[in-house]
């Protein structure tokens, strides 16, 4: 029988592999190279977990980019229920997302998921290249979801915006993912973002540094250390590039007892998108 409300945001294969043929589970692949945008359906349509649905980080959990907002702009909360209900998700389904490399795409379905009021969401532990090693069972098949109706209650205190960010308590900690030569304006992603750097008050907390080496996460007490100067703050704000490698620092603050922890989705590209916005570089 399927565990649901499970404390820990991330299962393993074994849990994964003993549930497969729940029926109220759904497995959504989000599987997605940066710069090759098209290589994670690819991947799906050569191998995937049984019965898993795909939800592609552009094309499926990205809004058209504007001026500002980003360069993964949210979609809205109705284009989220569109896309559950499309992908056979109802409010009763327990949902696990996966992807290939570090979390992140599968942490972005996470996180949109909880944002819109679903509690029941996961991510594969070590994600598709876990699977395949433990030699658990794949296929080529793709599957036609039947169609479920899932209704939105937007959890709005997840989310922050360039203002909220502006406007922050002094003792807020704004953790910024991405690498250190980011943080520290040594390099950018241009010509994605315009300038390098980060946004002053931020310290550098890269996501990757949540991860093991085979790409499974910490556990908690590794986390609960990692994070051990910010958990008693009574808020706590993340970003990254673009709102995607930043989901992994929020599963991980989960893990680490800090579920309130919230998202600057539009991150860095949103930031540096505008011309007065003040920019910091160095380690400080």
């Amino acid at each position: 029988m399927i565990a649901k409300n499970l404390s820990d945001p991330i299962v393993s294969v074994e849990w994964l592999s003993n549930n497969l043929n729940n029926p109220d589970l759904i497995i959504v692949d989000c599987r997605f190279t940066l710069g090759q945008p098209t290589e994670g359906t690819k991947a799906y349509q050569q191998d995937h977990i049984p019965y898993a649905v795909r939800a592609d980080l552009e094309l499926d959990l990205s809004a058209e980019k504007n001026v500002h907002g980003g360069r993964h702009p949210l979609i809205s909360v109705e284009q989220m229920e569109a896309l559950c209900s499309r992908l056979g998700i109802g409010n009763s389904s327990i949902v696990v997302a996966y992807d290939d490399d570090d979390l992140s795409k599968a942490g972005r379905f996470w996180w949109m998921l909880r944002y819109v009021g679903h509690s029941q969401v996961y991510v594969l532990d070590g994600g598709y290249s876990a699977w395949k090693k433990a030699g658990h069972e794949i296929t080529s098949k793709e599957v036609t979801p039947t169609s479920q109706t899932f209704t939105a209650s937007p959890q709005i205190d997840l989310l922050v915006f360039k203002n909220d960010v502006e406007q922050r308590a002094a003792t807020t900690p704004l953790l910024d993912s991405r690498t250190g030569e980011r943080f520290r304006g040594e390099v950018e992603l241009k010509p994605f973002d315009k300038k390098a750097g980060h946004i002053p008050g931020a310290q550098c907390y890269f996501y990757k540094e949540t991860l093991n080496e085979d790409g499974t996460m910490k556990t908690t007490e590794e986390l609960k250390k990692h994070f051990s100067d910010l958990l008693q703050q009574e808020e706590i704000i993340v970003y990254c590039g673009s709102g995607v490698t930043a989901t992994v620092n929020l599963l991980a603050l989960v893990r680490a007892g800090r579920p309130d922890a919230k998202l600057y989705a539009g991150s860095w590209s949103d930031w540096s998108s505008y011309e007065d916005s003040p920019v910091a570089t160095g380690e400080k």
